[in-house]
Formats: structure tokens, sequence, C-alpha cells
């Protein structure tokens, strides 16, 4: 049976995708996504899945494992995010005074939150909150988290569908140790990859020069400093194609002449959602 390792506690948001993505996996919390990083380096058999982005609230923040771990990109995966809050059973809405989660869904439910007048905690992820709040006996308290929460942990769903705006996303990425992408076909593709410039004027505008005079679509271009610098980055890109087809691989080759470090993430199909 394959392993797939996620951060926080069962019935998180990386609980839930993990499920949609292999059901008949063995799925296995980590307290930290450097935790699931280093098992998936070290055991070539397990699979991670890792929040990368929200449509609404961006970045996750784990940009610097990416870059640190250099694990290979299987699959993407866009895991609908609907906000419940949860409450011990029997308790009402009227008896809320505290509500509990990850700051980043806390932000996304702020409408909420302010017209019931509520108090907000932050704490590490929204299923350890929802654990809490169970063990905790108390009903003024409240957790915002999934449906699959509310099962694990025995709440009462006090009100669903609870997120500022419909239509919340956010971004999984399956990643391992080994290396392997899909043969090029006709489907759409993302390549990933990371890379870091010469230290030298207008590189990064040099550099990029390539995808323009081959038509290569960017859908991702973002720059994080390296550890303990602000004068050294390194960039995580995307873009739209395969690195079999001959346009991706002249841009690529035209951007490692200005590279000190070049990798290529990983080779997958393009998730259906970003059609819509």
């Amino acid at each position: 049976m394959s392993k797939i390792f996620f951060q926080g506690t069962y019935g998180a948001y990386s609980h839930l995708a993990a499920l949609s993505i292999e059901p008949n996996a063995e799925i296995i919390p980590c307290k930290t996504f450097d935790e699931c990083f280093l098992k998936a380096s070290k055991d070539s058999d397990s699979k991670i899945i890792i929040p990368e982005s929200n449509r609404i609230t961006g970045n996750i923040g784990i940009e610097y494992l990416i870059f640190k771990y250099r694990l290979n990109i299987y699959s993407e995966y866009f895991q609908k995010i609907e906000h419940n809050l949860l409450g011990l059973k029997g308790a009402k809405l009227p008896e809320i005074k505290n509500v509990y989660s990850h700051g980043q869904a806390l932000s996304q439910c702020s409408k909420f939150i302010k017209s019931n007048k509520l108090t907000e905690h932050v704490r590490a992820d929204t299923a350890g909150s929802a654990e809490m709040v169970a063990t905790s006996k108390d009903r003024t308290k409240a957790a915002i988290a999934s449906s699959l929460s509310a099962k694990t942990y025995n709440l009462e769903i006090l009100k669903n569908n609870i997120e500022n705006e419909n239509g919340n996303l956010t971004r999984f990425l399956v990643m391992g140790k080994n290396v392997s992408q899909p043969e090029y076909g006709k489907k759409k593709y993302i390549t990933s990859f990371l890379f870091k410039l010469k230290s030298k004027p207008a590189a990064l505008y040099q550099s990029l020069g390539g995808f323009a005079i081959n038509g290569v679509n960017l859908t991702k271009l973002q720059s994080y400093p390296e550890k303990n610098s602000f004068d050294s980055f390194f960039f995580l890109c995307d873009l739209d194609g395969h690195i079999e087809d001959i346009k991706v691989q002249k841009s690529l080759e035209e951007l490692g002449l200005h590279c000190q470090d070049f990798h290529v993430l990983g080779v997958f199909e393009a998730d259906k959602l970003r059609e819509k």
C-alpha cells in the first residue's frame, strides 16, 4: 500500500485532498511541512500532499522547502475549500463566543466572524482546532474546519459554507523522491522548475527573453530569498507545456545560460479546473 504524508491532523483539508486523489493509500499526518518533506525524501515509496497556494489568500509559504528538498512534482490538485463552523453536539450559534482556526481560514471567513461578533484565536491548523474544541467540552467554543473534521471529532456543523467568497480553491502538489513524468501527448501540461541567476545587471530580464521569443506562457514566476540572505534570490516558475516540446526546450536552454542553479521540479498534467 502506498503512503501519503500530509501536514496537520486527521480531518484537515490536506487529508480531504489525499482521500480524493488516492483513497486506498495509507494517509499519515505529520506535525510540520518540514517533517513531510523529510519523510518523503528518505522513503522513495511514499508521497506527500502539500497545499501550495490559495486562490483568495495567496501563497501558503512552503517554497523554501521545495527549494531545499527538490522533490519531484507528480501532479497538482485543486481542492474546493468549504469552511464550516463546528461546535459541540447540541450547541447553538448564539452560544458561540470564541472561534479557533488556521490564520488563513479565519481571514477567509472574516465577514461571518464579524457579523456574529466572534473572538478569533489563531491556531496551527483547522483540524487541530476542531480536535481542541471537541476535547474542551465548552459550548462557547467553535472551530472553522472541514466537514471531514466534523465527522472525525464528532462535532456538529452549526453553519456551513461560511467563507467570504464561493469558489475558494487551494492548489495542492503531490510530490515524492522518484522522478516520474507523463509521456508527451495531446493533453495540457505544466512544467515546474526553480532557478537562481548569475549575479549581473538585468539578469532576470535577459533570462526571460527565450520564453517570449518561443511563445511559451509562464503561469507563475515568484522570487524567494535564499536562507539567511536578502541579496541572493531563487525563483519558482511554472510554464504551460511539456519539457519535451521543442519550444519549451529552447526556452529553458536560453534561461540556463543565465543561471548558476537550475532544477526541473516536475512535468505533470494541468488540473482540469485551470480551464474554468
